[in-house]
């Protein structure tokens, strides 16, 4: 079996050979990432359970990540957060480590994935066509095997469209299963964190780490009858 160190490297073999520039805003130093793997992999080896030790993780840029601008696709938006999101930082405690963030239609609105001043993010099974948005590049990049799994958003289909058109899983959860805290709202009231993988197995366990109890007053009430 493949340790966490091994996997990234090959990860960033993987992102050079493709070379899809279009699917990051920013891709993490190649270093850093390797440290965050090589600690995973000390953590494996005195004996901590690390379900998703090894795994390689993608993060759409509306979504907090510690250290890396948060953009949602508009330069002069741009903050820093000092504390991943809490479905970031659940997948990282798991054992995932982030390769970087990606492209998105500016402010999670669009469902073309070709708003962004970062480039418009090609389809992965065809690049003359789009791939669907808002969570383009998070789609991308676990249909092209750049990463296992990759976060996105959903609000009015924003992870579950890019999903179909590039052939991977776009998992949409229950509103309030899992935080929203450290997410550029689109419709705070509708806003879902989704995750990207190849298989739905994948994508469940992803969300089985994600998922948290749901506030009330994050998930609509059901209708009488």
């Amino acid at each position: 079996m493949s340790t966490a160190l091994e996997r990234v490297r090959a990860a960033y073999a993987r992102v050079a050979r493709v070379d899809r520039p279009e699917v990051w805003i920013d891709l993490r130093p190649q270093e850093d990432a390797e440290a965050e793997a090589a600690a995973v992999d000390a953590r494996t080896a005195a004996g901590e359970r690390l379900p998703l030790a090894g795994t390689v993780l993608a993060v759409k840029g509306n979504i907090d990540v510690a250290g890396f601008p948060t953009t949602a696709g508009c330069p002069s938006y741009a903050y820093l957060p000092e504390v991943d999101a809490p479905a970031v930082a659940r997948l990282r405690a798991a054992g995932a480590v982030v390769l970087g963030t990606t492209n998105l239609d500016q402010f999670a609105t669009g469902l073309v994935g070709t708003r962004s001043p970062y480039g418009a993010v090609r389809d992965a099974v065809d690049p003359a066509y789009v791939s669907g948005g808002s969570s383009s590049g998070s789609a991308v990049a676990v249909a092209l095997g750049l990463v296992d799994l990759a976060l996105g958003t959903d609000t009015a289909g924003s992870g579950r469209v890019p999903a179909a058109f590039n052939g991977v899983v776009g998992l949409k959860p229950t509103p309030g299963l899992v935080p929203t805290e450290g997410v550029v709202p689109a419709c705070a009231s509708l806003d879902c964190v989704t995750v990207f993988a190849r298989t739905l197995p994948e994508a469940g366990q992803a969300l089985s780490f994600m998922a948290a109890p749901a506030e009330p007053a994050a998930v609509p009430a059901r209708r009488p009858g």
